[in-house]
């Protein structure tokens, strides 16, 4: 008999089998709860208020760029953002400060930040707190 056969017919323990059969994340770590779960949104978005536009005297929460922050049953954070255009001047570096940001939020797992072009940015996205800050209310 192979080295080969030897694995392929191996049968796991019991306890391989509970922990094949448990969820997990790229982080590992235990399952939170529902409040858990708004409690690192609320804080991330707080984070991310915290960066501002180089170009435009507002953050970059309220100008509209970020679409969506998902927090899974493990902490980890992806936050689905786009910029004011694809040629804008911090597009190396922007979505690297909101993942650092969101980092500093005590108890998150893994933070991915994804870039998107769909829907393309426009004013209307812009919070009316902006809208006022930029003086177009």
């Amino acid at each position: 008999m192979s080295f080969l056969d030897g694995f392929l017919n191996q049968r796991p323990e019991e306890n391989d089998e509970k922990k094949s059969s448990e969820p997990t994340s790229k982080s590992g770590g235990t399952p939170i709860t529902h409040e858990e779960k708004q409690g690192l949104q609320h804080q991330a978005a707080e984070k991310i208020r915290e960066i501002f536009d180089p170009e435009i005297p507002v953050n970059i929460y309220e100008l509209g760029l970020i679409y969506d922050i998902d927090v899974n049953d493990y902490a980890d954070i992806v936050i689905t953002m786009t910029l004011t255009s694809p040629h804008c001047p911090v597009a190396e570096t922007m979505p690297g400060e909101v993942e650092y940001r969101v980092r500093e939020v005590e108890g998150v797992g893994n933070v991915e930040v994804a870039l998107v072009w769909e829907p393309p940015w426009d004013m209307s996205m812009m919070s009316e707190a902006a809208r006022l800050e930029m003086g177009f209310m």
